[in-house]
């Protein structure tokens, strides 16, 4: 890949959907929308808005970078989807990037070095993603790896470190910050396959499916 052309990066993992044409942290065009269940109708909006801004054509793209979960269920199959289509007209490879990862590298931006904090996003009204990052040179290390707890594991998990994510609510602090970066920009999805896709970037994306972390089953109702 050529590392002179910018990244386009589609986040559709939460209640933003959005899109940034990205060529470095100091020059990058965003267009984010946040509007429940609006992904479907409203991120080709964004894409568009944000590749016009840039004043590119899709030929001079490098790549197509995508959140990949785990997330809203909806969300992340709308983003991928999007993602393929877009890659397969214009020939170009598709980075996946770790939803928490590039939501961590967003969050250890703006706090001190050495900083505990947590991201709890919820998988339903019983369960949680969470993962435990520290701040490094305005990067992360993993504390904890991303995993999936019950809603009562979440104080003794997340301990006195700081809570990120829509999960959060079921914490009373001040050190809990709900529904702030419980997804991260698309700019950060950028940034994140810019300086870390090399290993999760694809061209044969046929397969290619979100990280849904868990397999979700739909129950049938039963006649009674």
């Amino acid at each position: 890949m050529n590392e002179e052309k910018p990244i386009l990066s589609i986040e559709t993992s939460g209640s933003l959907c959005g899109a940034c044409v990205y060529f470095s942290d100091k020059k990058y065009f965003e267009f984010d929308i946040r509007l429940k269940n609006s992904h479907a109708e409203k991120l080709f909006e964004a894409i568009d808005n944000a590749v016009k801004a840039s004043g590119i054509t899709s030929g001079e793209l490098n790549a197509i970078a995508v959140s990949s979960g785990p997330g809203s269920f909806t969300g992340l199959r709308i983003g991928m989807s999007a993602a393929k289509g877009m890659a397969f007209a214009a020939s170009l490879p598709i980075i996946t990037v770790p939803t928490f990862e590039a939501t961590a590298l967003q969050i250890s931006k703006y706090l001190p070095d050495s900083s505990i904090f947590s991201i709890a996003n919820k998988v339903n009204s019983d369960e949680i993603y969470f993962a435990k990052f520290k701040v490094v040179s305005n990067n992360y290390i993993f504390v904890e790896n991303l995993r999936i707890i019950k809603n009562n594991e979440l104080p003794e998990s997340s301990g006195a470190g700081l809570l990120f994510g829509n999960a959060a609510v079921l914490l009373k602090s001040e050190e809990v910050y709900g529904e702030i970066l419980n997804a991260p920009s698309p700019r950060y999805v950028a940034e994140w396959a810019k300086r870390f896709g090399d290993k999760f970037t694809v061209m044969d994306f046929d397969y290619l499916e979100p990280n849904y972390l868990k397999n979700f089953i739909i129950k049938e109702k039963k006649n009674v």
